[in-house]
């Protein structure tokens, strides 16, 4: 009997081992078939407007339980400095939005020499540029213009984001998206909009962050209040699900643009460009991942999800 017990725990521990050492094996494979995944990190006060530095060591990512390694954690700043604003104004605002672009101007001054902005109406789906980008920053501002309004007719804001970041030439600088919009889509009026999904997938896939000013819309959509609500809610998903900031005052077009903007210029001032280690699939992904860290007063802020591409 002694002798079949012992038998028994020999084989049992073979077997153990045997599942153990398969485990290990597998979990150094996949460790060695990582792809470089690379995001945008804006920091954040959690309290008060000291926002605190935070350095690599200070940074985990997470998928699920999963810890991924990181290997690069840039702050733009310096020679990574390199940014492509993209000023995306609806045409089918109410036109006392213009009454707000002198403190566009104010602000499109007052960035550093590394930015370069560039000026697009939206209309139709698409995007009808007015001034392309450039380091002049007093010629964007001088490409504002009223808004038709009423005569843009009716088309998804969204589409019109998606056709931006398909023709925006690839660059090592940051893509950054200033939407000035109701939110509103005409076309896909309800809690599901898959234009906006595209946008945002699109978005995602590129690594362009979409930040977003509420300005009140033109015509019975304008002043319909479910209607309002749903475009502010499609806006800030979409800066949410981007990594960006949507900023609202109320139902109507801000009194003044620049609190807004001076929030905004102090987010693209506290960015870093993080890299880290992900399992890819067969197949190109979006995965949610989770960023931590213990620096006091600190939040890290990224996409919602981020592009995988597939295993090579």
């Amino acid at each position: 009997m002694k002798c079949r017990d012992v038998v028994l725990t020999a084989i049992l521990g073979l077997l153990f081992g045997f599942s153990w050492g398969t485990s290990s094996w597998s979990a150094q494979q996949s460790a060695s078939e990582t792809v470089p995944v690379s995001t945008l990190v804006s920091v954040e006060a959690r309290h008060g407007k000291d926002i605190p530095v935070v350095n690599r060591e200070d940074v985990r990512v997470f998928e699920g339980h999963n810890r991924l390694k990181v290997t690069d954690w840039i702050p733009m700043q310096g020679d990574q400095s390199s940014l492509e604003l993209f000023v995306l104004i609806d045409d089918a605002s109410n036109t006392n939005l213009a009454s707000q672009f002198e403190d566009m101007r104010h602000f499109m001054d007052a960035q550093p020499p590394a930015t370069v902005i560039a000026v697009g109406y939206i209309q139709n789906g698409t995007v009808r540029v007015v001034q392309n980008f450039t380091k002049e920053h007093s010629a964007a501002g001088k490409a504002l213009r009223f808004p038709l309004g009423f005569g843009a007719g009716g088309s998804s804001p969204y589409l019109s984001v998606t056709d931006a970041i398909k023709r925006w030439p690839e660059s090592p600088a940051r893509h950054e998206i200033l939407l000035l919009s109701s939110g509103i889509d005409p076309l896909q009026p309800g809690i599901s909009d898959s234009y906006l999904d595209q946008a945002v997938s699109q978005a995602q896939q590129t690594g362009t962050q979409v930040s977003a000013i509420y300005a009140s819309g033109s015509g019975h959509f304008g002043h319909s209040l479910w209607r309002i609500n749903q475009g502010q809610n499609n806006l800030s998903r979409l800066a949410d699900e981007t990594g960006g900031e949507a900023y609202f005052q109320g139902s109507e077009t801000p009194l003044a643009f620049a609190p807004f903007l001076d929030q905004f210029a102090e987010r693209l001032n506290h960015q870093y460009r993080l890299t880290f280690l992900a399992n890819p699939a067969k197949k190109p992904s979006y995965r949610h991942v989770r960023l931590e860290t213990e620096v006091p007063n600190a939040e890290l802020v990224t996409a919602d999800k981020v592009y995988v591409p597939a295993a090579k």
